[in-house]
């Protein structure tokens, strides 16, 4: 009897064990199955890019800007001995992605902010609503200089051609925490990937932070020091490790021209890309730029005295192709086309002054991102905000007059112009125009319309 029962004992022990194994390799087949799925979707697809050309020459004469020498491009000379690297780096991007998880992976849950405007719009105030988030947040300060520096013909303008496909690599390779493209822009070239010379480092706390942040070397002198503590030059690769510790990346920069030439960025199923564009009336931006760069603006102070505006100078030709071109973006993101869907936002700078509680909590709302207490204390001690009524905050009266200021130091004959040949800008953004010189410097007239751009 009992060897009976211990027989039928091993008999059930053995069919369990079989079933078991049985329902495991359905089970494993299934997995691979779902993984192998799953991994065809995750696959970055391949985005056809056209090689960049930069042709490159030094300077023709030993000149010095801003302490560094400055090199000057040509579409006929090349100096491959020199700018070798940077080529290829900027054509073989595929070797890294295949050599670096994270530029192989999606960033689950990691937010990428994009800060778009131009100079002279308040776009450094706006970067600070999230540089000051800290923490979880990996803030850079236009790391795009160093491109356009490069980039600059002799002629003073940039290569276009060659300057949108190359702010669109660097900034993928920075929203994945990638430096090498960007040391392949600047002058002179980090050594092991260290260099004293980053563009307004001070301004990024997430590069002067303490995993950054190393010891000062004897000697070297870094012109964009850190403020918060004595660190040594920044080594690239510390910042890269430091950055993928962070959850959220942002980037400010005013030098990309189109938003459609980031449309890679959108696309890439690596990255969760927000776009914020900052806008500003562009008579306000004119009469900034001609306190800020006053030397370039020589020719418009001489025709506010002299006589009429040539409107078929090259200074205002200018002025209408950066109109046209931040118009052009904004009518792109508006319209929220398929690679843009719930990616784009729209803000003026004169309803941050205005309002910057509740515009920063907009922001914040829409890429998804906790809007940190010590941001909110950043902003009232810098705006002097009090609270409404309400329950919202707003500097309306103090920002107003503030925001308003360049009406009364512009004159109204380059206002006119501006309003000429930046009409089509100026309508989409809800700016009226100064029918007169009296109405211009009339307060109680406001030249902004409400309104919603969501």
């Amino acid at each position: 009897m009992w060897k009976h029962l211990t027989a039928c004992l091993r008999m059930r022990i053995k069919y369990t064990v079989f079933l078991v194994f049985v329902v495991a390799l359905v089970i494993i087949e299934k997995e691979n199955k779902i993984i192998s799925r799953v991994s065809d979707k995750l696959t970055p697809r391949q985005t056809p890019q056209t090689p960049l050309q930069v042709t490159i020459v030094p300077p023709l004469a030993a000149t010095k800007q801003n302490d560094s020498s400055r090199f000057l491009f040509t579409r006929t000379q090349l100096d491959p001995s020199r700018f070798h690297h940077m080529k290829r780096r900027l054509e073989n991007f595929t070797e890294v992605r295949e050599s670096d998880p994270e530029r192989r992976l999606p960033s689950w849950g990691k937010k990428h902010i994009l800060l778009l405007a131009t100079t002279r719009t308040g776009s450094s105030f706006v970067g600070e609503f999230f540089n000051q988030q800290g923490g979880n947040m990996f803030y850079l300060f236009e790391p795009l200089w160093h491109v356009e520096r490069a980039l600059t013909l002799e002629t003073g303008g940039t290569n276009a051609s060659a300057a949108g496909p190359a702010y669109r690599d660097v900034l993928q390779g920075l929203f994945l925490c990638d430096f090498t493209p960007l040391e392949s822009f600047i002058e002179p070239a980090p050594v092991d990937h260290v260099t004293p010379n980053l563009f307004r480092r001070e301004s990024s706390s997430s590069l002067c932070e303490e995993p950054v942040c190393g010891p000062v070397v004897k000697g070297v002198f870094e012109r964009y020091r850190c403020r918060t503590r004595r660190c040594g030059p920044l080594n690239f690769t510390l910042a890269s490790e430091w950055c993928r510790q962070k959850e959220h990346r942002t980037i400010k920069s005013v030098r990309v021209r189109q938003l459609e030439t980031l449309r890679p960025l959108a696309e890439d199923p690596r990255l969760d890309v927000k776009f914020i564009q900052l806008v500003r009336d562009p008579r306000a931006v004119l009469a900034s730029r001609m306190v800020a760069f006053a030397a370039k603006y020589k020719n418009w102070k001489r025709w506010a005295v002299d006589g009429e505006v040539p409107v078929d100078d090259d200074e205002v030709r200018k002025l209408k192709g950066n109109c046209d071109n931040i118009r052009l973006s904004a009518e792109v993101g508006l319209k929220q086309p398929e690679w843009l869907r719930d990616r784009y936002m729209l803000v003026r700078y004169e309803d941050i002054a205005r309002f910057p509680m509740r515009k920063a909590t907009e922001m914040y709302d829409f890429t998804g991102i906790p809007f940190a207490p010590k941001v909110k204390e950043w902003i009232l001690r810098n705006t002097q905000a009090s609270k409404e009524v309400s329950g919202v905050y707003s500097t309306q009266k103090n920002s107003s007059e503030q925001v308003e200021k360049w009406r009364f130091s512009i004159p109204f004959k380059l206002a006119q112009v501006v309003q000429k040949v930046c009409g089509p800008t100026m309508k989409l953004f809800g700016y009226k125009f100064a029918e007169s010189k009296e109405m211009l410097t009339d307060k109680s007239i406001s030249l902004i319309e409400e309104k919603n751009f969501s």
